[in-house]
């Protein structure tokens, strides 16, 4: 029997309602079904009784669609988090700055991180990378997370696809393994 240490843990991050009112004001994004993937994914950690860690973005700028007091700040109803299923919440994009996120992971020895949510080239990068950091064996589920189109510095448009593959390529090998959320659950099976 595997332990519960030796499982990995999913980190679910910013699943928050903000995406949905930036898209509903015309900002276009790509992987319209990652939040089904991480619905399917919270579904597979729940039945082989591995840790999930959901991860909140509260905003302290002015204006910022992830304020505690707006809609946005909401998790959406598919990410919502289950009883006994932490909530941390964050104020910067790495969800391991100003936050007990390392030594909660620690206590509980877990060395396996699986790494989903929004969007890929903030939080969900910045996360991947400090977690790489801090030596853990970390996979980012590519088909479960998402980014959005973005303007460069340049004036140039980048599409959300372009920018989703450019981070899944600068992460790769170096700071996670890159994986599909099938390959996770399939993972569980393997056992």
């Amino acid at each position: 029997m595997t332990s519960p240490r030796s499982l990995p843990a999913l980190i679910v991050v910013d699943v928050q309602r903000a995406f949905d009112e930036w898209e509903a004001a015309g900002k276009r994004r790509n992987n319209p079904d990652a939040v089904a993937r991480i619905a399917h994914l919270l579904t597979a950690f729940r039945q082989n009784r591995a840790p999930i860690f959901h991860i909140r973005h509260e905003g302290t700028k002015p204006g910022s669609s992830f304020r505690p007091e707006v809609s946005g700040y909401a998790v959406k109803d598919e990410a919502r988090e289950a009883p006994g299923e932490p909530v941390i919440v964050k104020h910067v994009n790495s969800a391991f700055i100003g936050t007990d996120l390392e030594s909660r992971l620690r206590a509980a020895g877990i060395a396996t991180l699986v790494i989903c949510g929004a969007t890929t080239n903030h939080c969900v990068e910045t996360t991947t990378r400090m977690a790489g950091n801090l030596g853990f064996d970390t996979r980012l589920v590519r088909d479960a997370t998402w980014t959005f189109d973005r303007i460069g510095p340049d004036g140039e448009k980048h599409s959300a696809e372009a920018i989703h593959a450019m981070t899944l390529s600068n992460l790769n090998g170096e700071f996670a393994r890159i994986v599909t959320s099938d390959e996770v659950i399939a993972a569980f099976a393997a056992r």
